[in-house]
């Protein structure tokens, strides 16, 4: 990398937040194999406050956390405690208690039947298990609705204890999916999932800074989030999950800093090797980091809460597919990263990628809801394009 690359990275990060209705404060970093090679801030932690954003700023990265529970799940398998095919009420039996949705009733009642199989841990992790999200699907936020079901950023277990809206195996959908998989983490390792991540991925890899529950320190560094009305007006929004958790959730519970998850994708761009050791094996990275949906194939989503995200899809056209657990581009996307690269993204306007083939990988960070916001989401095409077209 050079200092074209920082020029022209540093521009797309301070036109992004100084256009008009620009993202208020954003982080965004690239690494390849050594190092961080681009580290740079734009902006304020908080919109009308004069404190700027800086590279040690605490974010909630939202769905940037399925990768590290993902992760932990795939220890559980490298060490022969658990398999890809096993049923997943082995470990959780609650989840056999599920229903398939199969519409409602003239009250709005929910008409459910049992699914035609058992779901599979394999399942959960490709997101085909049929769980969907409220924010992106109607069908499930009626559910919720009618049946007083928690909300998933509660953060307990009644929040994923939803409904399914196809039997197991059937099709790719976007979900809950994670936050079983880390019940089953915690149910094989007797631990909370935050504990294990810390043991086994947080401490090998120096992440210092992340974690489910907000440290006095992190506190004292956390970027607000903001939300952007119809009008196009962003203000704040003075929202952070529950605190402490009363589940750790594996789908999207983390808070962290940029310079921690650089580690971890550090770590998928060395095989699996951390500096203070091993934390997957380089087939284990290589299995991740490859299409497990046999003939189906990932795509975008349609929101059900226009507050929370917009609808939409990453690179459409292209065709996608997905790993453990990452969105794969099946072929190269536009903004230069070769095909069979690994990618995914935070619901507040995090998106990041992992290019194993060029050794290099990049995090865009900003606080805003709803998801693909209309400044900060281009802001990161524009970043990831800027560094290819860079590389050297």
């Amino acid at each position: 990398m050079n200092n074209r690359l920082k020029e022209a990275a540093d521009s797309v990060l301070t036109n992004t937040v100084a256009e008009s209705g620009g993202a208020p404060g954003i982080v965004a970093m690239v690494t390849d194999k050594g190092a961080n090679v681009y580290e740079g801030t734009a902006g304020v932690r908080e919109m009308g406050k004069t404190e700027p954003i800086a590279t040690d700023s605490v974010f909630a990265i939202f769905s940037c956390t399925k990768a590290l529970t993902g992760t932990t799940l795939m220890q559980l398998i490298e060490e022969g405690l658990v398999s890809l095919e096993d049923r997943a009420k082995e470990y959780v039996p609650d989840i056999a208690e599920i229903q398939v949705l199969d519409g409602f009733d003239s009250n709005g009642q929910p008409r459910l039947r049992a699914p035609k199989s058992d779901i599979t841990i394999n399942q959960l992790m490709l997101h085909t298990a049929g769980f969907g999200y409220e924010f992106f699907s109607h069908d499930d936020l009626a559910f919720r609705t009618a049946r007083e079901t928690a909300s998933v950023v509660s953060s307990t277990f009644d929040g994923i204890k939803s409904v399914l809206l196809h039997d197991p195996g059937e099709r790719w959908m976007y979900g809950v999916n994670l936050d079983w998989v880390g019940k089953i983490v915690e149910a094989v390792r007797g631990k909370r999932l935050g504990e294990v991540m810390k043991e086994r991925i947080f401490q090998p890899l120096g992440m210092t800074d992340s974690a489910f529950t907000l440290t006095p320190a992190m506190q004292s560094r956390l970027a607000s989030l903001h939300t952007r009305a119809e009008d196009g007006q962003l203000a704040p929004w003075d929202l952070v999950l529950p605190q402490p958790p009363e589940m750790d959730m594996g789908g999207h519970g983390l808070y962290g800093t940029v310079p921690d998850y650089m580690k971890f994708i550090r770590m998928i761009l060395n095989d699996g090797d951390g500096p203070e050791g091993r934390v997957l094996k380089k087939e284990t990275v290589e299995k991740m980091s490859r299409n497990g949906l046999a003939g189906l194939q990932s795509g975008g989503w349609a929101t059900s809460m226009p507050a929370l995200s917009n609808s939409g899809e990453f690179f459409p056209g292209l065709k996608k597919s997905w790993g453990y657990t990452f969105q794969i581009n099946d072929e190269p996307t536009p903004s230069g990263r070769p095909a069979g690269q690994i990618m995914w993204a935070g619901l507040a306007n995090l998106f990041y990628w992992i290019d194993r083939k060029n050794g290099i990988g990049g995090m865009w960070a900003s606080q805003i809801l709803p998801f693909k916001d209309i400044s900060s989401y281009p802001g990161f095409v524009d970043f990831e394009s800027c560094v290819y077209r860079h590389l050297e």
